[in-house]
């Protein structure tokens, strides 16, 4: 495929065309984009245009750093490049730039032939699907509604505001909690913009594996908003109440200024946020700057303060009992344990390295103080960046052992589902991939046979892999994960324990 009418040489094409970047040119329903990066693919083009009408083709020239994108009508072009005249276009984090093509369509010959590039094809249909869902779900609007799945850290309005500016200029925005889900609205001046951010961000997670944004258009058209505070904003008009009768009184005798329309405000749900590494993982999230009060109520270091750290310092063990697969199996309930480290001077003492820094600060939130073989631990950051292994030769006695191979990760695939089931220590059990030749008795003798007691048991009535166990304590509930996890139920099935938030 190639631009019509046929350039020899596409590059002479775009040296016409960059002399040019003063003035687009005619209309037309072709559009060139410049500066893309190496590594673009066409879905990440197609979705550029995918907010402004029909795309019918697209082209992408990866040496040469520049692609095409046909859209149904030069008007959607039209809409187009004047959207992105005034605000830059970016893909994966580079601004490029967008102009009228001197095509009027794109031509497909047999070198660029879409019918042989399976990318391209895929990337039309998938924007074809979307534009034909939008048709059915209702027409686009202002007005975003934005549910996060998998809420582990705390996501507030200052880091909604921080992803969504990204897109364009924010107007309001409400949060607020519906069916134990955290949810928010948010109102962009125009219904180009909310399609584009929908487009960006629909499915984007906000940290690592988690916080995923889900979003929809809203029924209302306009947002209502009469209090400016950590719940809701109405960036066009900072002189609104907090809705705390005494700030707003301090505010009025000029103790404070609301000048600015966001960050100046209290941020009181900051306070007891837990840190929790590296926000915005995501593609397109991956860009954010949040602002200090945006980061501070996420918990968020600031960009100067030190790296996050990986390795835990696990003390008051009890020696008798722990051991680098023990603290393997425990901690690999928060996260992918890479390294176990027994002191050798202080065998009541581990260091613990997991494969990512939020997943120490879930570990610290859910074990820490825990009664664990009749001693509470402590569980807190070390200083250590790595868990040193031993150098050949040396002598460990066992205490240090790599697992950064192990199978027994629960979360090497991105958004696992063991990240939604991720529970503090409970005295039930939840038990899976039970095979079908294994009842209940024997689930019970092999648990009794660890040292546990049971008090209940029951098999999940839909699917019969899965069942709960409920033991005398927590305590006797972590003793039994650590023991019964990957515990050999038959030839070929291995039992696997978690925490569960249910009782029986």
């Amino acid at each position: 495929m190639s631009p019509a009418p046929n350039h020899a040489d596409n590059n002479n094409d775009a040296k016409k065309v960059k002399l040019d970047t003063k003035n687009p040119g005619a209309p037309s329903r072709v559009i060139h984009i410049r500066n893309i990066p190496n590594e673009v693919t066409e879905a990440e083009i197609v979705h550029l245009g995918i907010p402004f009408g029909k795309v019918t083709n697209v082209l992408v020239l990866k040496g040469k750093n520049q692609a095409f994108l046909e859209m149904s009508d030069e008007v959607s072009a039209t809409t187009m490049v004047n959207y992105f005249t005034n605000c830059t276009a970016q893909l994966r984090g580079r601004a490029v730039y967008v102009q009228f093509s001197n095509h009027k369509e794109l031509k497909t010959d047999q070198t660029h032939s879409n019918a042989q590039n399976p990318s391209a094809q895929a990337a039309l249909q998938a924007a074809q699907a979307l534009v034909n869902q939008t048709d059915t779900q209702g027409g686009p609007n202002t007005v975003l509604r934005v549910i996060v799945e998998h809420m582990i850290y705390p996501v507030t309005l200052d880091v909604l505001y921080q992803i969504f500016s990204r897109v364009g200029k924010v107007l309001k925005i409400v949060t607020f909690t519906k069916n134990n889900t955290f949810q928010a609205l948010i109102q962009y001046p125009d219904v180009v913009t909310a399609q584009a951010a929908k487009m960006t961000l629909d499915g984007q997670n906000i940290y690592n594996a988690c916080c995923t944004l889900r979003i929809e258009y809203s029924k209302l058209s306009n947002l209502n908003v009469k209090y400016n505070n950590d719940k809701s904003r109405d960036y066009t008009n900072p002189n609104l109440p907090t809705g705390d009768p005494a700030l707003d009184s301090a505010l009025a005798i000029g103790v404070s200024s609301l000048s600015a329309p966001n960050l100046n405000l209290p941020n009181r749900t900051g306070e007891n946020a837990t840190p929790t590494g590296m926000p915005f993982t995501g593609m397109p999230l991956a860009g954010v700057t949040p602002t200090a009060a945006a980061l501070g109520a996420a918990g968020i270091r600031l960009p100067g303060q030190p790296s996050p750290n990986c390795v835990l310092l696990v003390s008051n063990l009890n020696e008798e009992m722990v051991t680098p697969d023990a603290l393997f199996t425990l901690f690999g309930v928060y996260g992918d344990v890479q390294r176990v480290k027994i002191l050798f001077n202080k065998k009541d003492n581990a260091l613990v390295q997991m494969s990512e820094p939020h997943q120490t600060q879930l570990a610290i939130s859910h074990l820490d103080k825990m009664k664990t073989w009749g001693k509470q631990i402590r569980v807190t950051l070390s200083k250590h960046q790595t868990v040193q292994l031993p150098k050949e030769g040396q002598p460990d006695a066992g205490l240090t052992k790599d697992y950064s191979n192990s199978p027994l990760h629960r979360f090497k695939k991105p958004g696992s589902k063991n990240y939604q089931n991720i529970y503090p220590p409970s005295a039930t059990l939840h038990l899976s991939n039970i095979p079908p030749t294994v009842d209940e008795e024997q689930i019970k003798d092999a648990f009794a046979h660890a040292g546990a007691s049971v008090k209940a048991f029951k098999f999940f009535p839909k699917d019969r892999k899965m069942a709960l166990i409920q033991l005398g304590s927590v305590e006797e509930a972590i003793a039994a994960l650590i023991k019964m996890h990957n515990f050999q139920l038959s030839d070929s099935s291995h039992l696997r324990v978690s925490f569960s938030k249910s009782t029986i």
